[in-house]
């Protein structure tokens, strides 16, 4: 039974036979020099009611005086509230780590794998003697309109990415005149070139 239930985020349930330990709120990410928690203690099938408390589960002084509270109003013993905790705190460390864990897959760049079909249908394309032009019209089918010399010009120029030497545009215009917008489109720009700040 000593499993933590995480089937909601902003409300951790931790059970075993005669507690139930409930971190309300859920725990942060950053600083793993610390567990602050908002936790309720309250005693399986019992009518006493819960004990509501913050505290950090890694200072010691802190936790001691939450256990000694707990006993008194619960009136259990001391060790069955410390036992409690202690594995409560091993399994929000094991929760934690494998949440950060997985903020850090999202974070990585996600690479398109292609199929069979969708590589034999791009050497296709790759192909063909008028590849420019072909490329031009499908940019503007993409919703790129107009600037036919301009786009495919950008367009080369994000390509160059795989070069040892890149290229790099700067895009000039007034406010409100697509600069952003252009920089992003998909499936031409945004999926090719990202900057961090178009100009």
């Amino acid at each position: 039974m000593n499993k933590l239930q995480i089937d909601n985020t902003d409300q951790l349930i931790y059970e075993n036979e005669i507690l139930q330990l409930t971190v309300l709120g859920g725990i942060r990410l950053e600083g793993l020099d610390r567990m602050r928690i908002t936790v309720k203690v309250q005693l399986q099938k019992s009518s006493r009611p819960p004990v509501r408390h913050n505290l950090d589960l890694y200072n010691d002084t802190q936790l001691e005086k939450f256990i000694r509270k707990c006993a008194e109003k619960l009136e259990i013993g001391t060790s069955v509230i410390a036992a409690s905790l202690s594995e409560l705190t091993e399994e929000l460390e094991k929760y934690r780590l494998n949440l950060i864990k997985q903020e850090q897959e999202n974070l990585k760049p996600k690479i398109k794998q292609l199929n069979l079909a969708e590589k034999e249908a791009a050497e296709t394309f790759l192909r063909q003697s008028d590849l420019l032009q072909k490329t031009n019209e499908l940019i503007g089918k993409s919703g790129v309109i107009g600037e036919e010399t301009n786009r495919l010009l950008m367009y080369l120029i994000f390509t160059s990415r795989k070069r040892q030497q890149p290229l790099h545009v700067i895009s000039l215009g007034s406010s409100g005149t697509g600069k952003t917008h252009l920089l992003d489109f998909p499936p031409f720009f945004g999926q090719i070139y990202k900057p961090s700040k178009p100009h």
